[in-house]
Parts: C-alpha cells; structure tokens; sequence
C-alpha cells in the first residue's frame, strides 16, 4: 500500500455526468424527491434524539447530503444524520456543549480526510463484524430508552441522568405519570408506520405517520380541546427559517486533547456506515464504490458542516436503498434529495412546529429495532466463543457506557483474539533425526537423514512478536541436549516483525556464545528484505542462508562432522 502516492480522490459525479441524459434525469429526479421525502421525519427526529433543533438536523441532511453525493465514491449514497450518531452526539453535547461538538465534528472531518488520503478506505473494511454488530445493537437499545419519556408522556420533575442504568431507574419513579393520551398517540404513530408498507411499499411509513396522526392531533386540540399533547413548537418554539451563517471554530491544543477520543468515534462511526452502506448499495446497482474517494467526500463534509452549524454527516443505508429502489441512477438524485429539503426548511417549516413528540418517538422506536438486528445477533450465538464474546462486551459496553470505549475495547479484544488465533495457528516443529524435505504439491518424498549434532526448528505461519516467544519457548525446552547446529527452516513464513527479528537476533548470538552454528533455510525474498535492513545477514555468514533444506541439511551435516571430529 503506498501511502505517500497521489490522492485516490475521484467523486462518482463526474464520470456520472460524462455520458448524462434526459432519461437518466427523470430517474434520478423522481429518486431524489422520494429520498428527500422519507430523509425528512429522520433528520428530524435524528436531531431532536441528538440534543439539537430540528433545525440543525435539517440543515445537516442538505449540506451533508449535497457534499457526499458530489464529492463521494458511490452513485447512490445518500448522506446526512443517522441513528447510529445519535448517543456520542447526545453525550459529547451534555459534557461539552455545542461548540464541543463542533469541534469533534470538524476533527473527525479531518481525520476521515487523512484516512481518505493515505488510502485507508479498505482497511476499514476489514473491522470486525462482531463488533459492529454489537455496537449497532447497544446503539438501537440506546435510542431506545431516550425515547420512553416522549412515547409514554412522562412528566420528570428532575434532570433525566445520561448513563442507561440510572436513566431507567428515574423512568420507573415516575411511571406512574404516564399520559394515556400521549400514549395512544404514540402506539397509533407506531402502527401507521408498520402497517403502511403492507399497504404500499411505495408509501414511506414514518411521513405517513407524521402527516397522518399530527393532522390528527392537530384537529383534537382545535376542535376537541384534548391538551398535553406535547409538538416540536411547544417544545422549541417557532423554528428559524433563516439560513445559517459560516460560524468559526475555536480549535485549539486543550480542545483537541480533550475530544479527541470523540472525534476518533465519530470518524470511525462515519466511515463504518457510509462503507457498509456503500458495500450494500454495491451489491444491488452492479456499480463499484471507490472507498478512499468515499472517506474523502464523507471528510469534507464533516468539515464543512459544524461550520453552518451542523451535526455529523455519514451514508443512510436506508435513505441510500429508497434511491436505489425509486430508480436513482446517479448522484444527481442525492443532490435533488437535498434540494427538496433544502425547500422544505426554507418554506414547510411552521407545519413542523405541529408534529407530536410521540410521533417523533414512534419513528425513532421503529428506527431502533431496524437498528437492532435481533435476527443477526440471535444467529451469531452459534459463532466461535470468541466473537460471541466481543459482540457481547462491545454491547454492553455501549449500553452501560459510551460508544467510545464500546469501540476501543471492542476493537482491542478483537485483535487480542486475532493474535490469539494467528498464534495457535503458528505451528513450530522440531526434526533431530530424519526431516520429510518434500513440499505440499510433490508427490515423491524426499527424506533426509539428520547427522547427530543437527536439530532442525520449522515455523510454519507468519513469524511476528505473537508468534516470536512461542518459538523462542520451543528453541529452549525441546531437546535435552544442546545440539551442534541449528537449522531454522522458514519456507512457511510469509512475514517476519520487529519482534521476530530482534528474537532471531539474540537466538542467533546466545547460539554463537554457546558454540552452535545457525542455518537459515528456504527464506522468502520478502523475509530476506527485512532481515537484510535489520543486518542479521552481518551474524549469518551467506553460504549459511539457503534457498532449499537438502541444501542447508547438507552443509549442517558437514559442520556437525567436523566439531564431531575436533572433539
């Protein structure tokens, strides 16, 4: 992988409007509508589930949404706030404030542009799925339990606590103020949503069950005098229809040290979503995403939107489906779906203002079972313990405590448990009198006879600091007797570390101290390299690094003969 090579930034966009048609626009014009139709409930609650404004997730879905479909690597991403942001979000503005976020925003900007730019687009592929699964998982029940007091009308008389366990005890005290109006509002959104697709697939369930119960209670509360029913304008009042003005970003030493660790969560939560969205839409459209130039239109619009005021910005994979669906061609239908926001901010907004929270709770309770993925989950029980494990701790860890830790130890265990099985996999064997020289594609055998004084040490898997103390355990404890030559067979070895060197080394000088001589055989050119620029070569004479084991058996037989002799 160079890293230091010209930047793989090529946004879909271009090549897309190269060959563009009539026909192609109508297509993406009829996508883009639909896509910005079912984007709003989202942004919305998205926003509102967050700490923010309606606004704010309304101004991040087209800005967001503009930049990733112009300046990203998949045709049909559609880009804005998501559900998966929703707790660091939540958490990051409760310790930090707005300016916090911002700034971790921006900084998680930045860094998905580094991972753009030295090409780590498919790295990022490469994380664990346990460990998705298990943060997205603790994400939904997450969600889940910030939305009890809205969907039940709880009345609180005290600050509702940010952690999960204390969070549920303040909802059972105050239980017993549940508003059955407010309930039934809530369970009549949450039917409508379900029960919509089995009606017409066409049909997006959370609008329907916006427009349809605030209507609703819209007409209980002018003409019915039913009040406690709690809307986004009696909760934020009159929403500002302005544009929003470039704000600056106070950056500086103190706050990069503190968020840091949010901005790395955020970055990496970005890049998952928008990669995983971008792997599915793949899958149904035939196209093939460019991952760098994916994190690089993903950067740029992370840096770009706190600046107006905004909250992170990733791919939707459902949003990105829906475009797919209704016939999206291009990123043209991403950037139609932001227009169409853009024109429900600039003139729809004071129907907004009479949307019911219980509504917006109902989205967001569907949107965390979808979340979820029970059926995933359920189905990984079967896996090996060791990704059971991780996908449990990763969720716990995300429910009891923060994504931020959920993802760094998550990610710890998962290598710890790689390693684990890289090393058990590393097999080392020991040959003291006859050695099978034959490779796994020969059908003849050839047996060579070790002469006494000659012990033969094979390492079959990649020699890394894994794998460098088991060897070094079996060098020392496998024969009673010191023998005159040591012959270390590594035609297995595709990749040697620092720490597999620096242990050969002082195998290599404790034998010359101890008066035995080493032989190197079948040692691959890549391997060579390496033990080249760290001059081990300087402590094995050449005649003594072979190419094949007849020949290094052959010259530690001669040696062994001869200190046979002296003796």
């Amino acid at each position: 992988m160079k890293f230091f090579s010209r930047p793989d930034f090529q946004p879909a966009i271009i090549p897309a409007l190269r060959h563009y048609s009539l026909e192609k626009f109508r297509s993406d014009c009829i996508a883009g509508i639909v896509v910005g139709i079912v984007a709003l409930p989202l942004a919305i609650a998205f926003a509102i589930a967050s700490g923010v404004s309606p606004t704010v997730g309304l101004i991040t879905a087209v800005i967001g949404g503009f930049i990733v479909s112009a300046c990203g690597g998949n045709t049909a991403q559609i880009g804005g706030p998501t559900g998966a942001f929703i707790v660091i979000i939540y958490n990051i503005i409760q310790l930090y404030g707005l300016s916090g976020l911002a700034i971790a925003t921006f900084m998680a900007g930045c860094i998905l542009l580094l991972m753009g730019f030295f090409k780590l687009g498919t790295v990022i592929k490469f994380i664990p799925y346990p460990i998705v699964v298990g943060f997205t998982a603790g994400i939904a029940v997450t969600i889940f339990s910030t939305q009890m007091p809205d969907f039940f009308g709880l009345t609180i008389a005290e600050k509702v606590p940010g952690d999960f366990i204390s969070k549920w005890g303040v909802y059972f005290r105050y239980f017993n103020t549940i508003n059955l109006t407010v309930l039934a509002v809530g369970i009549v959104s949450l039917l409508v949503i379900i029960l919509t697709p089995k009606i017409s697939k066409r049909l997006p369930g959370q609008l329907t069950a916006i427009v349809v119960v605030t209507f609703l209670v819209w007409i209980l509360r002018e003409y019915c005098g039913v009040e406690g029913i709690t809307t986004i304008g009696d909760r934020f009042g009159n929403l500002d229809t302005h544009l929003p003005h470039a704000n600056s970003i106070g950056i500086n030493m103190e706050s990069i040290n503190l968020l840091l660790p949010s901005a790395f969560t955020i970055a990496m939560l970005g890049a998952i979503e928008s990669l995983l969205s971008a792997t599915v839409a793949d899958g149904r459209t035939g196209d093939r995403t460019n991952s760098n130039t994916e994190l690089i239109g993903q950067g740029i619009a992370n840096v770009v939107v706190p600046i107006f005021g905004g909250i992170p910005v990733t791919g939707a994979i459902a949003r990105t489906m829906t475009n797919i669906t209704n016939g999206g061609k291009t990123p043209i239908a991403g950037v139609i779906h932001s227009l169409v926001l853009l024109l429900v901010f600039l003139f729809a907004m004071p129907l907004i203002n009479l949307v019911p929270m219980a509504c917006l709770a109902a989205v967001l309770i569907m949107v965390s079972y979808n979340m979820s993925g029970w059926r995933t989950v359920v189905g990984m029980a079967s896996n090996p313990k060791g990704d059971v494990t991780v996908l449990i701790i990763t969720f716990l860890l995300t429910v009891i405590f923060d994504l931020t830790i959920a993802i760094e130890i998550g990610l710890l265990l998962a290598v710890v448990l790689f390693l684990r099985r890289v090393t058990e996999n590393t097999a080392i064997r020991v040959y003291g009198e006859q050695l099978d020289a034959a490779d796994a594609d020969m059908t003849q055998h050839e047996v060579l006879d070790l002469h006494p004084g000659v012990a033969v040490y094979e390492i079959d898997g990649p020699f890394f600091f894994g794998a460098a103390t088991k060897f070094d355990e079996v060098v020392r404890h496998s024969l009673t007797d010191l023998p005159l030559v040591r012959i270390i067979r590594m035609r297995k070895v595709p990749f040697i570390d620092s720490t597999g060197i620096h242990n050969l080394e002082i195998l290599i000088e404790s034998s010359h101290r101890e008066g035995i001589t080493i032989v190197l055989s079948g040692v691959r050119e890549n391997v060579r390299h390496d033990l080249h620029k760290a001059h081990i070569d300087r402590l094995i004479p050449a005649h003594l690094i072979c190419d094949h084991i007849s020949k290094a058996v052959i010259i530690a037989n001669e040696i062994a003969d001869e200190k046979h002799k002296k003796e």
